[in-house]
């Protein structure tokens, strides 16, 4: 019963552990990446206003658009950590709570 409750706690451990460190960080840096990328707009918006720049809109939109596709194509490679349930269910709760605490 110990030699598969052992590689199970631990699965589970690490991937808790990994999981909060992960989740932390990530709200951490999205609030980062969020307020830059604000900033970044309003300084483009005060620009075309100003007439300084010419913003072609419909581009700019295309670029986003690519951008936020990836967010699609990322989620191929999770399929594959279904393999390994525990650490990936320790994972996600961790990530969950570091996320949450962040």
């Amino acid at each position: 019963m110990s030699e598969v409750l052992s590689p199970l706690v631990y699965q589970l451990g690490v991937g808790g552990i990994g999981g909060f460190t992960v989740g932390y960080a990530a709200k951490k840096i999205s609030k980062l990446v969020v307020i830059l990328i604000g900033l970044f707009f309003i300084l483009l918006l005060y620009l075309g206003y100003s007439g300084i720049i010419d913003i072609n809109y419909a581009k700019l939109f295309d670029a986003l658009t690519g951008l936020l596709s990836f967010a699609g194509k990322a989620a191929g490679w999770l399929i594959g950590l279904v393999s390994v349930l525990p650490f990936v269910g320790s994972f996600a709760a961790g990530f969950a709570l570091g996320f949450k605490l962040g």
